[in-house]
């Protein structure tokens, strides 16, 4: 029987947080490395190369892959021949692990979890509590998955209950086809099939968990129902030609994950979660020895890609910016951004209108005119940064805030990740402003071009409080410009045909 100590768990859980807080899983690096290699769209080939350079980076320096170091996500097989310390509450050694690894002093990890989530939204700063799956299974040890899970790719997680006669491939690719580009692709699919509805979003989370093999599996050829679902989704979801921060290209995901379970013979639950470009995943294993570390990486696992800023790139002055400048940017175009600019997410944005609307002045400094907002809530700073990791938020969630902002701050344009909807397209155009996008999942490297920063407003929303960023050659790409052209609908519709032609 073995003896499993709380301090062993506690300090095993904070390990793996930190280590996969900057090392992505070496099978990620690889197959994303092969789609980089393949890929021939212009656009997704550079956003990969962000994403690889960014990688490379935070095994380098141990800072955080992306801003958003996610939500804690953790699932114990604990043996039944296994013996606790007296007074041992596994939940509670798990959320002591998380505390201590995100309060960690040299490498602080990003407080996102809020309490009382239909009301006030208090963030509890430190980022506990985790989503904790206990299990008791034959045997005398323990063994943990956890994962760090972004809101951008949470947030897109699907359920659906199926006919027993519906086709389950259709299905996800609707809900792929749906699900924009917010959860930051290049990723890999999770998908649970059967049991009730809790289950299959259950088994769609733990297939996360699976290491990448699909180079493997094509080339051996499926063995069973499951993996010939997998290789077909593989296949057809990567010929939709939505590609690298949907830009369009070849690679959408790399591979898809699936766990089944029996069911009623009257359902058919189907579940999808896509992780996204910073996946987030350890496993370790206890066996009242002493707690776990994990084994890092090697540097030469890494592809030998270094992303460098296009020499054609504009190069756009954010201090002298005028709306005529903006009208001649066009969707795919390449900027690299010096100058002032601001930042804001959801919590800012809802103070902001609130004071527009209640007809009171904004706080005192912040003036939006002829300026630039930045979703983005970073990582704190360690030594000499001005900044910690901050890379984009996904821009989908201001939009109900775009008119109101454009109508009345004397705002230019916006930074985001992924689409804009209908709404805030149509804003954009009425406005004559432009949307950006920089690269979600290339935190590090877009702090890096961030050489000062200080807090203009509402510093009492932590990392969710507007800032003032000087910036040097930020890199960015024109998602929409001044007349609604975006290239969230062009892109992937000019590489549809040619990803389902290189698909066979």
């Amino acid at each position: 029987m073995s003896l499993i100590k709380s301090e062993d768990l506690i300090a095993s859980v904070a390990d793996a947080l930190q280590f996969m807080s900057y090392y992505h899983p070496v099978d990620f690096i690889q197959a994303l490395g092969a789609a980089y290699d393949m890929e021939q769209s212009p656009a997704a080939k550079d956003a990969i190369a962000q994403i690889l350079t960014n990688s490379r980076m935070c095994a380098e320096g141990k800072r955080p892959i992306c801003q958003d170091t996610g939500i804690v996500v953790v699932f114990v097989d604990v043996g039944t021949g296994v013996q606790w310390e007296p007074g041992a509450d596994v939940e509670a050694l798990i959320n002591e692990g998380v505390r201590r690894a995100y309060g960690l002093a040299e490498n602080p990890l990003r407080a996102s979890i809020v309490s009382d989530p239909a009301g006030r939204r208090k963030n509890t700063f430190d980022n506990t509590p985790a989503v904790t799956h206990v299990r008791l299974v034959p045997g005398d040890k323990v063994e943990v998955k956890l994962a760090a899970k972004g809101g951008g790719s949470e947030n897109k997680a699907q359920l659906g209950m199926l006919n027993p006669s519906d086709s389950i491939v259709d299905w996800v690719l609707a809900q792929v086809s749906e699900m924009g580009a917010g959860w930051c692709p290049p990723g890999v699919l999770g998908i649970g099939i059967g049991g009730t509805a809790e289950k299959a979003v259950l088994l769609a989370k733990e297939a996360l968990m699976d290491e990448i093999d699909m180079p493997a599996l094509k080339a051996r050829g499926p063995s069973n129902r499951i993996e010939e679902l997998r290789i077909e989704i593989f296949d057809k979801v990567n010929a939709l030609g939505i590609g690298a921060q949907g830009l369009g290209g070849l690679t959408t995901v790399l591979d898809v994950k699936i766990l089944d379970y029996p069911t009623h013979a009257a359902s058919l639950p189907v579940a999808v979660i896509p992780n996204c470009a910073a996946t987030r995943h350890a496993h370790f294993v206890l066996d009242g020895s002493g707690p776990v570390t994990q084994t890092p990486p090697r540097l030469s696992d890494w592809p030998q890609v270094a992303w460098a800023p296009d020499p054609q790139a504009r190069q756009v002055n954010l201090d002298t910016l005028t709306a005529n400048d903006i009208e001649s940017w066009r969707p795919g175009e390449t900027l690299l951004l010096s100058g002032k600019l601001l930042t804001g997410r959801d919590a800012a944005h809802k103070r902001i209108v609130e004071l527009l609307a209640e007809g009171k002045q904004l706080p005192q400094g912040l003036d939006f005119t002829n300026r630039f907002i930045y979703y983005v809530g970073p990582v704190d700073p360690v030594g000499d940064e001005p900044v910690g990791p901050a890379g984009p938020t996904t821009a989908t969630r201001m939009d109900k805030f775009t008119d109101t902002m454009l109508a009345k701050t004397g705002l230019l344009g916006m930074i985001g990740k992924a689409e804009r909807g209908e709404a805030a397209i149509e804003a954009i155009r009425r406005h004559r402003s432009v949307y950006l996008i920089a690269v979600g999942g290339a935190a590090y490297l877009v702090a890096k071009s961030i050489k000062s920063a200080r807090v203009l407003a509402f510093a009492e929303l932590g990392m969710e409080a507007v800032y003032e960023f000087e910036v040097k050659e930020m890199p960015v790409t024109v998602a929409v410009d001044s007349c609604g052209n975006s290239i969230h609908e062009s892109g992937p519709k000019q590489w549809r045909g040619i990803a389902i032609n290189a698909a066979g």
